[in-house]
């Protein structure tokens, strides 16, 4: 990868190092560096940045750009910006000498407005928001940005954070009592008043720490297998009981749940309380979470060349960034692509499944990036692409559909396909008999392209008696492709209720 960019992060509650590179049509994160330096502590008090807090930070940043330096990054590589703490501290000219001072260069003081649409940015390419709000919820401040049609609509920030809120609602090591959490909820209510856009959102998408950390605690407390939030829906019910659970416990003791972390503990309540006020103004039931942020946003404006910096196709592009990651054979997978989703389609045009377009898009994500394992060995090269795409972020996707890819990929090669551990995750009707489907017709592809040379150019199905004939348009022989082809007999009556004919 041939170039790079470095965000330094100096929000109200952490500061955040990321590095990027993208080249060669890939992009991705390559480092990171997090300090829970809490420079917003005692501000919604005094409206200065204390001395103790200033002293944290400047030693933070003083990590930074030694690291920035060991890594050879230059100085237009690096970018150190601030949010609202500093922002909006009376003292914040003489601390941003300081970090100057220790940075080596100057830290850029992002307005409201900015904030918001950097963290628009975020939620945009990493999701498949095209009307809704994005909600990014910091240490001290809230941004709050109305989407349609993908552009950026309308924005505003609240001095609602977490670290804030904390401050002022909750004042001690005790449980929260319930004349807090109402003042608290009269507060955000009040505050957001002044956003009547706010009532017509359909969807609200939510990036920033305190999001990640709700999500991952919902998605413990349900039991579910979690490979990263994002994509993970939040619904308001779960969101109610995790508030009340955490209200019982001193800020001490809430990192006990499992999903809290320590760093986030005695804040995380009056975070999930903003977030809660803030769908009830939405008048959404569920809060998507992405892993995306601020520092992604800032990166996006780098990477993409246009206005507003967009993603044409966030799922299309998650597969691609991913594939590109491995040094796969691109005509190969994408041969098998074709014969799959060409099969796909003519055997749903011959009624024996509807067809379904989102089906249709997990198949052709599976085919892309059936064998990035190899990366890793060609022996049990179908586990490790389970894993790879398990791990690796496919944005855009929800949970159970990264699942199924992932799982289709798992039984490319053999097996009768299960869910396993995957299984809570299915929660549609059919789920299975999708898996089955795509599995299958992952597998007959790579069996006509068994031998990688494209030689197999097409392969129609043809529908009668209660059998599926297969039809090969082939340049020479094509008794590999036939014979890899025929040992699909049992998975495919299983699927499709139906027996194969791959002739001889």
């Amino acid at each position: 990868m041939a170039q790079r960019f470095a965000v330094a992060d100096l929000g109200s509650n952490s500061f955040r190092l990321v590095v990027y590179a993208w080249g060669d049509g890939r992009w991705r994160r390559i480092d990171e560096i997090f300090e829970a330096v809490r420079i917003g502590a005692g501000e919604d008090r005094t409206g200065a940045l204390s001395e103790e807090a200033i002293a944290r930070a400047l030693a933070t940043i003083d990590v930074f750009a030694h690291f920035v330096a060991a890594s050879g990054l230059s100085p237009s590589e690096v970018a150190f910006v601030a949010t609202s703490a500093i922002r909006e501290a009376s003292n914040r000219d003489a601390f941003l000498e300081r970090a100057r001072a220790v940075a080596g260069t100057a830290v850029r003081v992002l307005e409201g407005d900015e904030e918001a649409r950097y963290g628009y940015l975020a939620a945009v390419n990493s999701t498949t928001l095209a009307d809704g709000v994005v909600l990014d919820l910091g240490g001290g401040s809230m941004q709050l940005v109305r989407v349609a049609g993908r552009l950026e609509a309308d924005a505003a920030s609240w001095p609602l954070g977490a670290v804030r809120m904390t401050e002022r609602f909750f004042g001690d090591d005790a449980p929260a009592t319930r004349k807090q959490l109402d003042k608290l909820r009269a507060h955000v209510a009040a505050e957001l008043e002044s956003a009547g856009w706010l009532a017509a959102s359909r969807r609200l998408v939510a990036i920033g720490g305190t999001a990640r950390t709700l999500a991952a605690a919902d998605q413990r407390a349900q039991e579910l297998p979690s490979f990263g939030v994002g994509g993970h829906v939040i619904e308001a019910a779960a969101l109610d009981e995790l508030i009340e659970r955490l209200a019982e416990l001193p800020p001490s003791e809430r990192a006990s749940i499992p999903g809290i972390k320590p760093a986030r503990a005695d804040v995380i309540l009056a975070g999930a309380v903003v977030v809660r006020g803030a769908m009830e103004a939405s008048g959404v039931d569920g809060v998507e979470v992405t892993e995306a942020g601020l520092r992604e946003g800032m990166f996006f404006e780098r990477l993409i060349d246009a206005d507003p910096p967009l993603l044409e196709d966030v799922r299309q592009e998650s597969v691609y960034n991913l594939a590109a990651q491995y040094d796969i054979d691109v005509p190969h997978a994408r041969h098998v692509a074709e014969l799959a989703t060409t099969l796909f389609d003519e055997l749903a045009a011959s009624g024996l499944h509807d067809g379904d377009p989102i089906e249709r898009e997990l198949l052709w994500a599976a085919c892309l990036l059936h064998d990035i394992g190899m990366a890793v060995n060609y022996d049990d090269h179908h586990k490790h692409t389970r894993y790879l795409i398990l791990n690796g972020g496919l944005p855009g996707f929800t949970p159970r559909e990264v699942a199924l890819i992932a799982q289709a990929t798992r039984y490319h090669r053999k097996g009768m396909p299960t869910f396993g551990e995957l299984a809570p995750l299915m929660t549609a009707k059919g789920d299975a008999a999708l898996l089955d489907r795509a599995a299958l017709l992952l597998r007959l592809a790579e069996d006509l392209e068994r031998s990688r040379d494209q030689s197999v150019r097409s392969a129609h199905a043809e529908v009668e008696d209660g059998e599926v004939r297969l039809q090969l348009v082939a340049d020479g022989d094509v008794r590999v492709a036939r014979w890899a082809a025929s040992r699909e007999q049992q998975l495919f009556e299983r699927a499709f209720d139906r027996t194969l004919d791959v002739g001889r």
